[in-house]
């Protein structure tokens, strides 16, 4: 990702994190990453492209920390728990993603649709963001299906794959029931391996 655009984007995840979207303006974003504004709007196209791509960047990240986590550990049980305890605590501490992950958007931030946006635009596509944004539904099968892939080898029976996707399935909607109402002592990690059968295969 080319530099400026990230130092956009960090900009803005910055002015939301002290004020809502509605808020934020372009020309301060622009000032904050040391770029023109002009530059801002080469870069998104317009305020809507720049929430459309920071969603995106905040997607992408949750799912790089998920492969992280799925590959952190040999045990599908502690591989399916770590990507718990990811979930529980990206979603409590990135507004962006909490909100992705449960479709709860605060009027704090920004609402972009999450279907694709025509667009006649000059500025590449890619840049834009304008495919369809992930909704709640999407994440958690998105989880899942890495998951599986991840943790099952060839020749995995079909049924203990089918078993691995509900298992998975299970442990993110676990930790986000963990965003809304804290576990106690053990935290999420105690409620997961509780729920989780003994043995997991693969």
């Amino acid at each position: 990702m080319p530099a400026a655009r990230e130092s956009l984007l960090d900009a803005a995840y910055k002015a939301l994190a002290r004020r809502p979207w509605s808020a934020v303006r372009m020309v301060d974003v622009a000032a904050a990453a040391g770029v023109s504004r002009q530059t801002l709007y080469n870069e998104f196209g317009s305020k809507e492209g720049l929430a459309r791509a920071l969603v995106r960047r905040e997607a992408d990240g949750y799912l790089t920390g998920v492969e992280r986590a799925l590959t952190a550990h040999g045990d599908a049980r502690e591989c399916l728990t770590a990507t718990a305890e990811w979930t529980a605590a990206t979603a409590r501490e990135n507004a962006l993603v909490r909100a992705m992950l449960t479709g709860c958007w605060s009027e704090r931030l920004p609402s972009p649709t999450l279907t694709a946006v025509p667009s006649s635009s000059a500025v590449p596509a890619q840049r834009r963001a304008d495919g369809p944004l992930p909704s709640p539904g999407d994440l958690v099968a998105l989880v899942r299906d890495r998951a599986v892939t991840v943790l099952s080898g060839p020749g995995t029976p079909q049924a203990e794959a089918a078993e691995l996707a509900r298992s998975c399935e299970l442990v993110v909607r676990l930790a986000l029931s963990c965003v809304g109402a804290p576990p106690g002592d053990g935290g999420v990690a105690d409620l997961v391996r509780s729920a989780l059968p003994r043995q997991l295969t693969p």
